[in-house]
């Protein structure tokens, strides 16, 4: 599929920061802005999968595997 582009830590922190986003939508629901959480959802795709579009474009590899 994609090229695996994103080390270790890169993709835990990417999957922290996505869930934390995401659990601050489901606990501001009153929120004026609260639907602004849902971008949650790109850091905890990409560090799930392990790629990153926007590093593919620029030319980032955090990945420590050889190519």
């Amino acid at each position: 599929m994609f090229a695996k582009n994103e080390g270790g830590l890169d993709r835990a922190l990417r999957i922290i920061v996505g869930l934390a986003l995401l659990a601050g939508f489901f606990m501001n629901t009153g929120a004026t802005y609260g639907w602004l959480y849902l971008i949650g959802i790109v850091p905890l795709a990409t560090g799930l999968l392990g790629s990153c579009p926007l590093y593919s474009i620029l030319g980032i590899n955090t990945c420590p595997m050889k190519k």
